[in-house]
């Protein structure tokens, strides 16, 4: 492994590169704990030292900032913003036929996207940051009656709005250095950081509370995951293609065999961000409807607390469960198109063996892709399900390092790194990465 590293350093240009992230990685970090304008910040402490943000409405996005947002910092909102604009423009591809046109344009119009994802992040910057800053002043943010925002008068709140989404800008601008001028893709890497510096924590407070034996287990059921993870991510089921040979003027083409590589998990992660943006909304009419002052609660939110509080209750496990499934079909539904795969194919003189071209293709691209998107399922819809397992057994909370939603992240994004590090030394000299 040593010797690997060694190797990569000795590249100058990837040395360079490398360096160069590190350097974006240590900024990022940095804006993670410095406070937001008006914010007292040893207020802040103390209302983390109270634990009353454990699990919580919060603590899905907290975990994609870094925990940057539960410390009311510049970079609060965090990469999430910009998660969410990347997924709705993707999914108004198959509603709006502009947005298809551009995905089909190459280069340019995966440009014009790009720039309709940033106008996006922004928008949905500013209305994140208006909300957090409204549960920061009021004290919901932190379960915390300590005045986090001493002075809440229009300008201090303004100026906060501002610094906040201004925050996303800048992590945005972030990542796209790092895509540009470094190492793998920047925002995938900036997802990464921020859900391992949540680690230690985890697994210091599992070390605190449970004790050697359960960390120890704990560490072994990470291990076990990360195989689990790496083993599913990198397995594909190959459909072959067989393109016919034309003659192209004095040329002849084609007559290659090839395949369609499709992965077991098609969708990534994409299905468990959805079922937990839904499984908060419950949360939410908790939060926002339970009376501040003692008084007893309607009967409906008791109903929801019971049952959609804690997120250990059978039903609300059952319901993400089924959440996850679903949401894996349907995303990818939309973004595989056997009907486009099979007329590029009969467009290129290619065709499946033993399959006729057309609308027979069509036919079996879709049995293939029904029966290899069920395991895809089951396989995240159990790995979503691990904190909440968790939560139940050794009563961690649903921050639990090794969860699946983490571990599918960072795992995904590291295979995606070391692929790009090997392709580039390669391309100085035949030896890669990994011999």
């Amino acid at each position: 492994m040593f010797s690997a590293i060694a190797r990569v350093f000795r590249t100058p240009d990837l040395r360079r590169k490398i360096w160069f992230t590190l350097g974006i990685v240590v900024i990022y970090r940095l804006g993670a704990f410095i406070p937001a304008p008006g914010v007292d910040y040893g207020t802040v402490q103390v209302c983390l030292d109270q634990g009353n943000t454990t699990g919580g409405l919060y603590s899905f996005v907290n975990m994609f900032s870094g925990g940057a947002m539960l410390q009311v910092s510049v970079f609060a909102l965090g990469i999430m913003p910009y998660i969410t604009a990347a997924i709705i423009v993707q999914l108004l591809r198959v509603v709006i036929p502009r947005f298809e046109e551009l995905q089909k344009e190459g280069a340019q119009g995966q440009s014009k996207l790009t720039q309709y994802t940033r106008y996006l992040t922004v928008a949905l910057a500013l209305l994140n940051a208006t909300t957090i800053v409204s549960l920061a002043r009021t004290g919901a943010l932190l379960g915390c009656n300590l005045p986090i925002v001493p002075d809440d008068s229009l300008p201090v709140i303004l100026l906060m709005i501002l610094t906040l989404t201004s925050g996303t800008i800048l992590i945005m601008w972030l990542g796209e250095l790092i895509t540009e001028r470094g190492v793998g893709n920047g925002m995938s890497l900036l997802i990464f950081l921020s859900i391992a510096a949540g680690f230690p924590a985890g697994l210091g407070q599992i070390w605190s509370t449970q004790g050697w034996r359960v960390f120890g287990i704990v560490l072994i059921v990470g291990l076990l995951t990360i195989m689990a993870v790496v083993f599913v991510e990198e397995s594909q089921r190959r459909v072959p293609v067989q393109y016919a040979k034309r003659q192209i003027g004095r040329r002849t083409v084609g007559g290659t065999s090839t395949y369609i590589p499709i992965k077991v998990n098609m969708a990534g992660v994409i299905p468990v961000i959805f079922a937990s943006s839904i499984m908060m909304l419950p949360g939410i009419l908790i939060q926002f409807n339970t009376p501040q002052d003692g008084t007893t609660p309607p009967q409906w939110v008791i109903f929801l607390s019971e049952y959609f509080g804690t997120g250990s209750h059978p039903v609300y496990m059952i319901l993400f469960f089924l959440l996850t499934i679903g949401f894996t079909y349907f995303y990818v539904t939309i973004t595989f198109n056997p009907v486009e795969i099979s007329d590029n194919m009969k467009k290129y003189g290619g065709f499946i063996p033993g399959v006729r071209a057309g609308r027979p293709t069509e036919k079996y691209l879709e049995y293939v892709i029904s029966r290899i998107t069920f395991p895809g399922a089951m396989y995240l819809g159990v790995l979503a399900m691990i904190p909440m397992i968790a939560f139940v057994l050794i009563n961690a909370d649903q921050n639990f390092p090794f969860g699946g939603i983490s571990i599918l992240i960072m795992v995904g994004v590291a295979l995606q790194t070391i692929k790009q590090i090997n392709a580039q030394m390669e391309q100085h000299n035949y030896e890669g990465l990994l011999r």
